[in-house]
């Protein structure tokens, strides 16, 4: 079986992740994406991040939208303790999935940085790494990239030249607090997930 998985803060997952996905799944022909939500993301602050259960729940909302393959939602890093390395999950994952093959996807600023990881050789060793652009002359750097890694670590790499849409989840965030409507830019089912529980509002659940 061919797996996908995709990590990230999500916070909160928006239709950019959900069109990144269902591009994966066509052009890499995956049997199954999982999604891994962040417990302590080693990379970035967290204030303004919402609750792992929050985080997961959105997801498995935004997961059911996906109709070209079964996509589950795993909590292995949110409810590890301490720092969340992606080289830990893989190496679960693995020992979880040890006959399918596994890929780690991910968008450009990852990728540019995946080297610097923590044991990025260990990630190297159990996935294949596959990116897509995030910006005009994102898909030129994720090209030369993939030599460096294949080069310098034998790492097996593949860059897909997917249309990126331009959403943020800082943005998204801001409008939330703002009481602004979401439209278009999470799925329905996550925006009125946002708005029942006051996620990012001042006196909400969590900002």
């Amino acid at each position: 079986m061919r797996i996908g998985i995709y990590g990230g803060t999500f916070n909160p997952i928006h239709t950019a992740h959900v069109h990144l996905v269902r591009e994966f799944i066509k052009r890499l022909s995956l049997d199954r994406v999982i999604l891994i939500p962040t417990g302590t993301p080693p990379h970035k602050a967290t204030h303004q991040l919402a609750s792992g259960a929050d985080r997961i729940e959105m997801c498995r909302l935004a997961a059911a939208d996906i109709a070209e393959c079964p996509v589950t939602v795993s909590d292995i890093e949110v409810l590890r303790t301490g720092k969340s390395y992606t080289a830990d999950t893989m190496t679960e994952l693995k020992a979880q999935y040890p006959d399918d093959e596994l890929f780690l996807l991910m968008g450009e600023d990852m990728f540019l940085t995946v080297d610097r990881w923590y044991r990025p050789e260990t990630i190297f060793a159990l996935a294949k790494i596959c990116a897509s652009p995030r910006s005009a002359d994102g898909f030129r750097q994720l090209k030369e990239k993939k030599r460096e890694l294949e080069d310098r670590f034998g790492a097996r790499c593949c860059v897909e030249d997917i249309p990126y849409w331009n959403i943020s989840s800082t943005e998204i965030r801001k409008m939330a607090a703002a009481g602004e409507e979401l439209n278009g830019m999470t799925p329905v089912s996550v925006a009125k997930y946002i708005r029942e529980h006051k996620l990012y509002e001042k006196g909400g659940r969590r900002e």
